[in-house]
């Protein structure tokens, strides 16, 4: 059982081996999530890999004893809609905007997950973004619309960016609902509490998705991948990381996700990139970073 550092210690601390591992295979898993739900979409519809990866994820989460403490019954309400708008409805919109668009350009988008989390939890506080936050969003932005416009080639591709949009901005709601939660109760089994409640909500979506599916191993063995290594080895991956080197270090493991999206889309599925959704994405990775930095007023 890995020992968190003292709270104040993380920015001197410096990455040990097993940090660097860590760091590596989230990124590694969560950008290959995106390659995953493409094979799975071979054979599966949206709602049948969504739900899929949710429950394996909590399968795994559940071998792990810290995960299978029970969550106080008073917080069931926040971790229900944790698990709504963190899992249940992103990975559908993820899923079913696959269908349209390209693994690496669906991971590219999705790295404005953070510019969102920065935006929405302003809202949330009714606090305004400092500085350097604000222009951290107007970069990030602004690279969100570099990344698209190049890419969208019709209504069904514009759908799909849409789509990963929102799925976008629900994480940045969920990230701001999940913080305290797992602060208080802990990381481990707020997920996966999270988790129950989202594959239970897709359990009829994924019923029904399953009479439009048809099998294929390639798509089943995706799905896995998805599940258990995506959905579950890097949520408890991540949860450590946070605990050894603080939030702000772990989250470049998120900032490398639209990397490794992009290289395993061209790798494994011949896709495409325009140079110009590239310089989007150093914008949004940008602006990302920016937004990540701590208020100095």
């Amino acid at each position: 059982m890995s020992v968190s550092r003292p709270a104040g210690s993380y920015a001197h601390a410096s990455f040990a081996t097993r940090d660097w591992l860590m760091l590596g295979g989230t990124a590694l898993m969560w950008g290959g999530s995106f390659l995953f739900m493409d094979i799975g979409l071979d054979h599966f519809a949206p709602p049948l890999i969504a739900f899929g990866r949710i429950a394996l994820g909590a399968a795994t989460l559940s071998l792990i004893p810290a995960a299978r403490e029970p969550v106080p019954r008073a917080a069931w309400p926040k971790v229900a809609l944790l698990g709504i708008s963190w899992m249940a409805v992103p990975f559908l919109l993820l899923a079913v905007a696959q269908q349209w668009i390209d693994s690496g350009l669906a991971g590219m988008i999705n790295a404005t997950a953070p510019l969102f989390t920065v935006l929405m939890g302003a809202l949330l506080i009714q606090s305004l973004p400092s500085r350097l936050q604000g222009a951290g969003l107007g970069l990030g932005f602004l690279g969100v619309v570099a990344i698209s416009v190049p890419s969208v080639e019709g209504g069904s591709n514009l759908a799909g960016v849409a789509l990963v949009l929102c799925a976008a901005t629900l994480y940045g709601v969920a990230f701001n609902i999940a913080a305290p939660l797992q602060a208080h109760y802990g990381a481990l089994r707020v997920t996966r509490g999270a988790m129950v409640v989202a594959a239970a909500a897709l359990v009829p979506a994924a019923t029904i998705g399953a009479l439009d599916s048809s099998f294929g191993w390639s798509s089943l063995l995706a799905v896995i991948a998805l599940g258990t290594l995506g959905t579950g080895v890097a949520f408890i991956w991540f949860t450590k990381l946070i605990g050894r080197v603080g939030p702000a270090r772990a989250s470049v493991s998120i900032y490398v996700v639209p990397v490794v999206a992009v290289a395993l889309g061209a790798l494994f599925r011949d896709e495409r990139v325009h140079v110009a959704a590239l310089a989007g994405t150093a914008l949004v990775l940008a602006g990302a970073y920016l937004t990540s930095r701590p208020r100095l007023d």
